[in-house]
């Protein structure tokens, strides 16, 4: 199986944490959204991962040479941002005859056995991974008959089907696959100047291809800050996080804490991520997630995502801060700076 990993695109609504480094790298619960679709992937057999990155690629390159050194994967640049589906027929080079081709886009993390893949996908030539919503007019959802995907929709007015697609999708022939990828690109099958696999999935349609929609279990986006921190608390609560004791300290599970985090006379949780390097000092802070490098002291936070190398001190706060920011909520700073 080939994986290909789309991570281009600017994380816009991240922002200001996505200023300086890819989404993919944004933390949550312990992680990278990166690592944790990397985890989920590594449970089936891979004979290539293939990244789809933009301008930021070396900065995925670096990190992947320092946390997976063993995986060595193919980075292809997509040098013009002409869409999601553009950038899937990117790796077409390295899909060859006999491939099946797994395709995970990183804006949401999904919980799904993916081993299953070769039952669920008997009689069919695809699977488009889905998930029944009730908001259905947000999102472009699978129309189905007989346990066949017969049409797609985006953000329908009507509730033709409330089964929305997820961004995980397995195509039994890859190479078949890049065809219809290019064959759409071809006949200029855009969508506000941009191609989008949908269309690409109803010319596969079109041309008799059977493509089932199996549910995942949970879809968990990391899109937004408030999605984010959502994603934050279910995954502390439902994956095994470090919660241990530290003198001084009152920590409500779950929490997830690195090991070289610094933290002293303060009351972490529940639902708090720390990462490496932080210094925490009196301070207590629910619900939040804080990034690598940052220091914080005297402070009470809650619902709150701190970016790497902050500085923050003094004053209970809901906050929303980027990378690098220094901020003395007590004006300590004054007019030195």
């Amino acid at each position: 199986m080939k994986i290909i990993l789309p991570v281009a695109g600017k994380g816009t609504r991240l922002r200001p944490h996505t200023l300086n480094k890819p989404k993919s790298l944004v933390r949550v619960a312990g992680k990278t959204v990166l690592e944790h679709v990397i985890n989920s992937v590594s449970k089936v057999k891979t004979d290539e991962i293939i990244f789809i990155t933009d301008e930021n690629g070396g900065i995925i390159e670096s990190f992947m040479k320092e946390h997976y050194p063993n995986l060595n994967p193919v980075y292809i640049t997509q040098a013009e941002r002409l869409g999601p589906a553009h950038a899937v027929w990117l790796a077409a080079n390295r899909i060859k005859p006999g491939d099946d081709v797994l395709v995970v886009f990183n804006d949401t993390l999904f919980v799904t056995d993916l081993t299953r893949i070769p039952r669920l996908c008997e009689g069919l030539d695809g699977l488009i991974y889905s998930k029944e919503v009730l908001d259905y007019k947000r999102f472009g959802v699978n129309v189905m008959k007989d346990g066949i995907i017969v049409d797609m929709v985006e953000k329908p007015d009507q509730p033709v089907s409330k089964l929305a697609q997820v961004g995980l999708y397995y195509l039994r022939d890859g190479n078949r696959f890049m065809n219809s990828l290019a064959k759409a690109i071809d006949l200029k099958l855009t969508v506000k100047g941009e191609y989008y696999l949908p269309e690409v999935f109803k010319l596969m349609i079109a041309e008799g291809m059977k493509l089932g929609a199996p549910e995942i279990d949970e879809w968990l986006d990391c899109g937004k800050a408030d999605t984010l921190l959502s994603t934050n608390r279910y995954l502390l609560e439902n994956t095994s996080c470090s919660h241990y004791c530290i003198e001084g300290c009152v920590i409500i599970p779950p929490v997830a804490i690195h090991p070289s985090a610094k933290v002293n006379h303060s009351v972490i949780g529940p639902h708090v991520s720390i990462a490496e390097g932080c210094q925490i000092e009196c301070s207590i802070i629910k619900d939040s997630v804080i990034n690598a490098n940052t220091i914080l002291k005297n402070v009470i936070l809650a619902e709150s995502l701190i970016g790497d190398s902050v500085e923050l001190t003094d004053g209970p706060q809901r906050i929303n801060i980027g990378d690098n920011s220094v901020i003395d909520m007590g004006g300590g700073l004054g007019g030195n700076r």
